[in-house]
């Protein structure tokens, strides 16, 4: 099973491809504040490198966080995205060995359906002016 993996939470963005759980590749880059145009490039790439396409991703997982607001609601619209365009199950995880964990849950049959974020604290939402 060809699984895209997703983790935008912090300037230097990471994707990988794994066959179930054995590594193909893994790209790391500055995405920061270019996140948004870079990630499709770099995931698309990717999937060239080993001679791959979009319909042959069969599962996503991503990173839920903490960390960046943008960064994750960036990571996770992604793979939110292709998770419903192909049809193929989507895992949110975290901790240090969020890879693993996803990759474990997607081998035994689970599927999020949607990857919530985890931004690390409540929203801080100001009273309006007026």
């Amino acid at each position: 099973m060809l699984i895209l993996t997703i983790r935008t939470d912090k300037p230097e963005a990471e994707i990988g491809l794994f066959d179930d759980d054995k590594q193909l590749a893994y790209e790391k880059w500055q995405g920061h504040k270019q996140l948004s145009v870079t990630i499709h490039q770099e995931i698309k790439k990717l999937l060239q490198s080993q001679g791959k396409d979009w319909h042959d991703i069969e599962a996503v997982v991503c990173f839920k966080g903490p960390g960046s607001f943008t960064g994750l609601r960036i990571g996770l619209t992604v793979g939110n995205t292709l998770a419903a365009n192909l049809s193929v199950p989507i895992i949110a995880a975290d901790e240090d060995d969020w890879i693993e964990q996803g990759i474990g849950k997607i081998l035994s049959g689970e599927n999020d359906k949607l990857a919530l974020p985890n931004y690390g604290r409540g929203a801080h939402i100001t009273t309006p002016k007026k």
